[in-house]
């Protein structure tokens, strides 16, 4: 369908964990519910370190494999009730969005997070995007960004460097996650930032130059 009026020329992604958000307290909380009522031993801490892929992809290394998928509907109900709590922006993260507004473009969300979810936190902590896409990872992003004409998109983990760069995007990583900005530099990211509070400035010099 063609819009009825065009999309600003600029579009910006963001991932939302440990890129604009550092969900690790909500997550870590959820889990531990989840093993209280289960009886499963599951190491908070260590699932914290790997956040990136899809919920069911942890839950494989906790439970046999015919109750993943139960497991990972109700981890999804166990943090929209108590995993909300306790998570902030990351340093930068809101001025990051707010550079964008500035620079007349949209701010679009695409993250491996349950998209309702994933708004509960955004709402929680008055971040407005004008975007959200959830429940996608790794090259499963890049239909999100193209559909949103993304120019630019900005994760922590190697797989979202791999959805910009399937949708043609601009990579930028920050190695506020799992990834340190060696690894992040050799899965092909445009450019590493410390964290998002040098994206602001970074991306008036990409506005500038292109």
């Amino acid at each position: 369908m063609t819009p009825l009026t065009p999309l600003p020329p600029l579009a910006v992604g963001f991932d939302l964990d440990m890129t604009l958000i550092d969900s690790r307290p909500g997550i870590a909380r959820a889990y531990a519910y989840l093993a209280e009522e289960t009886g499963t031993d599951i190491d908070t801490a260590l699932v914290c370190s790997r956040l990136g892929p899809p919920v069911e992809v942890e839950m494989a290394n906790w439970f046999p494999a015919d109750e993943v998928e139960a497991m990972a509907d109700r981890y999804r109900k166990l943090y929209a009730e108590y995993g909300v709590a306790g998570v902030t922006p990351l340093p930068g993260a809101v001025a990051a969005l707010a550079a964008v507004r500035a620079a007349g473009g949209r701010t679009v969300v695409v993250t491996g997070k349950h998209t309702p979810n994933a708004r509960l936190n955004l709402e929680a902590l008055e971040m407005r995007v004008d975007a959200l896409h959830g429940d996608v990872f790794a090259a499963g992003k890049a239909e999100a960004l193209r559909a949103e004409g993304v120019r630019v998109y900005v994760g922590d983990h190697l797989g979202d460097v791999l959805g910009a760069r399937e949708a043609g995007a601009f990579p930028v990583a920050v190695p506020t996650g799992p990834y340190d900005a060696a690894s992040l530099r050799a899965a092909g990211a445009g450019v590493v930032l410390p964290d998002l509070t040098g994206f602001p400035a970074w991306l008036d010099d990409y506005l500038a130059a292109t």
